[in-house]
């Protein structure tokens, strides 16, 4: 007598073509499992899910318009299912596992490495389908509303990302500095967004020049910039640059406005917004400059996780920028120009 095998309808959600292929075809070749369909992104996912009724959801973090977590968190509110998250930000006991279980997931998978291949990863994800697909999952119990912060407080940066952000506010003497930092960065560095006091009609020829003398790539950053490993965005002049995020990309919207600490752009501006969208992902660094610019926003950031780094007196033209960061708090530490870049990509990399 034949025993059926019961059958276990997957979904994949990965922004990847390769990764979803080479799952669908791994997972296709496991007894009593069928892959039904795959998704590029939340948005296309959440309409498969209505029309192919997955049993299990296979979901990568890192993806356009929606990251996976806040994904997994509107699934447990609104369709609980089976979710194992299947990420390279998720290897056991990392922070983004750890948020990923609390929001719901079912197990958290890591993609693979060094010493673990692609076999050994369908292997134990098919394993995984196997054991959880039958179990129940009910929604996430509602946890009673906190006070709601106003939007300059709030965060909404994701808990981790293998896309670093690394933001740079100068003034007096910054041109100089910023010369100094900038050649120092590798060309694979993470992408770099820059406010330097400097009026409109400057800022353009400053980041060709810079251009022309770093391994990274410079420009004067437009509306809509994507953040970029190996490229520095630099505000233009007369306007504020602000981070944004969608989904885990990363990118700026350039925007008039009222000067913030006297200053348009404002270093203020560009930190907070980083403190904001980045938070732990991002390490800011507060360079020479007159005023107080950009001080509060550097305490913002560090609150938020981020690394932040001073630079020291002995090598400021002006002590004015991180001497005010320093004493409100927002400082980690205190670095001479010169360790500033190492420092930058040290914190990335940690």
């Amino acid at each position: 007598m034949t025993v059926a095998v019961q059958l276990h309808k997957v979904l994949i959600v990965d922004d990847s073509a390769i990764v979803r292929q080479i799952l669908s075809k791994e997972l296709n070749s496991q007894p009593g499992i069928e892959v039904i369909g795959t998704a590029p992104d939340p948005y296309i996912a959440r309409d498969k899910i209505v029309n192919l009724a997955p049993d299990v959801l296979i979901l990568d973090v890192e993806m356009p318009r929606m990251d996976g977590i806040t994904f997994l968190k509107k699934i447990m509110e609104h369709r609980p299912m089976p979710v194992i998250i299947f990420s390279s930000l998720t290897p056991k006991g990392s922070r983004t596992a750890i948020e990923a279980l609390a929001a719901g997931a079912v197990e958290v998978v890591a993609k693979p490495g060094q010493s673990y291949s692609v076999g050994d990863a369908c292997k134990t994800l098919a394993g995984i389908i196997h054991s959880i697909s039958s179990k129940a999952v009910r929604p996430m119990p509602q946890r009673t509303a906190s006070p709601i912060k106003s939007d300059s407080a709030a965060s909404c940066h994701m808990v981790e990302t293998t896309q670093k952000i690394l933001a740079i506010g100068a003034s007096t003497g910054g041109v100089q500095a910023l010369t100094c930092v900038l050649t120092a960065l590798p060309a694979t560095s993470p992408g770099v967004v820059v406010v330097q006091h400097m009026p409109a009609q400057f800022t353009k020829s400053f980041a060709d020049r810079l251009n022309s003398e770093c391994a990274v790539r410079v420009r004067e950053a437009q509306d809509g910039d994507r953040i970029l490993p190996g490229q520095v965005l630099i505000a233009p002049g007369g306007y504020h640059m602000v981070l944004q995020r969608s989904g885990a990309m990363y990118y700026v919207n350039i925007k008039d406005g009222p000067a913030v600490c006297h200053q348009r752009p404002s270093v203020e501006v560009l930190f907070n917004s980083v403190a904001k969208i980045a938070g732990p992902n991002a390490v800011g660094a507060i360079l020479t400059g007159m005023g107080n610019d950009g001080a509060l926003g550097m305490l913002a950031m560090r609150q938020n996780g981020a690394h932040t780094i001073a630079q020291d007196e002995e090598t400021c033209v002006v002590f004015g920028m991180p001497k005010e960061a320093i004493a409100k708090g927002g400082a980690e530490v205190i670095m001479p120009l010169d360790k500033i870049a190492e420092g930058l990509l040290k914190y990335a990399r940690e």
